[in-house]
Formats: structure tokens, C-alpha cells, sequence
């Protein structure tokens, strides 16, 4: 099942991408696609549902983040061993863990702003992971239990502001729009191996990453596992798994995003994303 929200931002309807890719509204059985309604039962309750009984949405209305009310945005560094060479860095011994503030997030297609004073902004395409049920303290073997489904998410990085300025991680990834999620939310019952999915990125029609989440360093269920002991999982929280080589810091010389260009990303069975890429006014 392909949930997404739709809409102009703040605004967003619920919605559901039916078998032949028609785009059928949710607003009269769900408020949101947010964290009420990821548990299984509820999920349940929507893919009961016949689409062909649902209004369908005529033309082309913007999709939005695929999450509504996202509580937490949690993302994982240098969780891919080809980037962990292309970067030149350690196979790290845990996860490594930052966050993203609610202001970063935007739709798959909305434009990413390059904050003043940016020299270094990159791409990364990543594996998004949505909570649909509470976590805390679970094994590894229960851990995708908890997940309500996958989405793609564009790491968007300052690279200079993440390594050069002195502090966390945070630093370089926080910046207005530099969260695109969606554009829709893929059910893990139709995700039967989140650990092998395809998955790419181009800038202007040039493709810089191309890779499989096989060769994650810790998988999507060590992942929730982990971050599970260190605090409770919510429903309606993303996780933004980590991404393949071909980042634009590793391209020999390093290419950095500037405006005008054009970002388009996919990940299989998840659907794909395109930013234009303007500078903040």
C-alpha cells in the first residue's frame, strides 16, 4: 500500500496511490497519514479498503512529506561500507546517530534552499524508515515489528558547516529543506527485504550514486534495535538509514550543489523524488 499526503504545504489531504497509479483520497476515512494511523490495525483498516470506492484526484497536485507531524527525525552516519571507503573514514563499532529539526523537512518534489554562506552543499539519497508502533528495548528479531513502512529521503549536507565548524553533525544537516521525504509511504508488507533495495541519484541528468541497501553496515532491524535503547520510538518518527558512495565530497574534485541544478533520486519500489536547487533569499 502507497500512502501520501497531497496539497499545498500545511495543508496536506491524505491520500492513496491505487494499482494503476491514480491518486485516490483518504480524507474520509484518516484526518492525516501521521503517526495515529501507522499502527497495523489501522493499516489494516485502509487496505481493506477498496480504491476503486475512493474519490479520485484529478490533475497534479504537490505531494507533500509522506508524514504528517513527524515527532523525531533521526538519521545514521556513514552506515554504508563502499561510503565509508569513498570517504576515507572507519567502519564505525556502533551506529552513527544525528537529528534533523522538524524545519528541514519538505516534500519530494518541493525546492532545496542552499543557506547563505554555503560552499559544500551535497546530496545523499538514503532509505527513510517510519515507526508505526512504540519501540523501546526491542531485540533485533522483533525491531521491524515496529516499522509502519519505507519511504526515500534526500540527506541533504553542508559539508563545511558539518565538519569544519566545530561541533555535531547537526551543524551541516539542519538546514531549511534539507529533508526531503517521500513521495510516498510503502507498507513493509510490500517491502518484503528492506535490505535490497536499488537505489540512485542524479544531479542534471548525470547519475552520481548508484547502489542496493545490501551494503548497509547495520540493518534496518540493528538499526531500530539500537536507537530503541537509547530512547522510545514514536509512532510517525523517521529514520534515514545512511547512503551508498557517490556523494559529491567524494567525486575527485569534490561537486558541490549550486543553484540551478536539478536533484532526482529513487529507490526502488519507493517511488522517486526531483529538487530544483535555489539559493535562501
Amino acid at each position: 500500500m502507497k500512502l501520501v499526503r497531497y496539497g499545498d504545504a500545511g495543508q496536506e489531504k491524505p491520500g492513496m496511490i491505487d494499482a494503476d497509479g491514480k491518486l485516490r483520497d483518504l480524507s474520509g476515512h484518516v484526518e492525516d497519514i501521521s503517526g495515529a494511523v501507522l499502527g497495523d490495525s489501522d493499516l489494516r483498516r485502509l487496505a481493506a479498503l477498496d480504491p476503486a470506492d475512493l474519490p479520485v484526484v484529478e490533475g497534479s497536485p504537490r505531494f507533500g512529506p509522506c508524514v504528517g507531524n513527524i515527532g523525531k527525525f533521526l538519521c545514521i552516519g556513514l552506515n554504508y561500507s563502499d561510503h565509508a571507503e569513498e570517504a576515507n573514514m572507519p567502519i564505525p563499532e556502533h551506529p552513527i546517530l544525528f537529528m534533523k529539526p522538524n524545519s528541514a523537512i519538505v516534500g519530494p518534489n518541493d525546492d532545496v534552499s542552499i543557506p547563505r554562506g554555503s560552499t559544500h552543499s551535497d546530496w545523499e539519497v538514503e532509505l527513510g524508515v517510519v515507526i508505526g508502533k512504540a519501540a523501546k528495548y526491542v531485540s533485533e528479531a522483533d525491531s521491524l515489528d515496529h516499522v509502519a513502512g519505507y519511504c526515500v529521503c534526500n540527506d541533504v549536507s553542508e559539508r563545511h558547516f558539518q565538519l569544519q565548524l566545530s561541533g555535531q553533525w547537526d551543524k551541516g544537516k539542519c538546514c531549511d529543506t534539507f529533508g526531503p521525504t517521500g513521495p510516498w509511504l510503502v507498507t513493509r508488507d510490500d517491502v518484503p527485504d528492506p535490505q535490497n533495495l536499488d537505489m540512485w541519484l542524479e544531479v542534471n541528468g548525470e547519475r552520481f550514486q548508484d547502489g542496493n541497501t545490501r551494503t548497509m553496515i547495520f540493518s534496518v532491524a540493528e538499526i531500530v534495535s539500537h536507537l530503541s535503547q537509547l530512547c522510545t520510538l514514536q509512532p510517525g518518527d523517521v529514520i534515514s538509514t545512511g547512503t551508498p558512495p557517490g556523494v559529491g565530497m567524494g567525486q575527485k574534485p569534490p561537486r558541490y550543489l549550486k543553484a540551478g541544478d536539478v536533484m532526482t533520486l529513487s529507490i526502488e519500489g519507493l517511488g522517486t523524488q526531483r529538487q530544483e536547487v535555489r539559493e535562501d533569499a
